[in-house]
């Protein structure tokens, strides 16, 4: 799955001079132990969601097509997983 249409922002550290690093918005989930890094991040796209570990960031993420990760959204919300 490709990245480039996905919701990203510049970083408020970005020059003028177009010398600049976008990063995609990942969101930690409500349901992560403020204490705790055991949990992922997910980064919501137009064909789909980026997924990655929150302790370890920087070593990638994976992708689902919509219709895969709708389908994990609602096991999980109907407690089959």
């Amino acid at each position: 799955m490709c990245l480039t249409d996905g919701p990203w922002r510049k970083s408020s550290y970005s020059g003028r001079n177009s010398n600049c690093v976008e990063v995609a918005r990942f969101r930690k989930s409500s349901y992560s132990a403020a204490s705790s890094n055991d949990c992922v991040e997910v980064a919501e796209l137009p064909q789909g969601a980026a997924m990655r570990d929150s302790k370890h960031p920087a070593l990638g993420h994976i992708t689902f097509p919509a219709v895969e990760w709708n389908a994990f959204l609602a096991d999980v919300k109907a407690d089959k997983i």
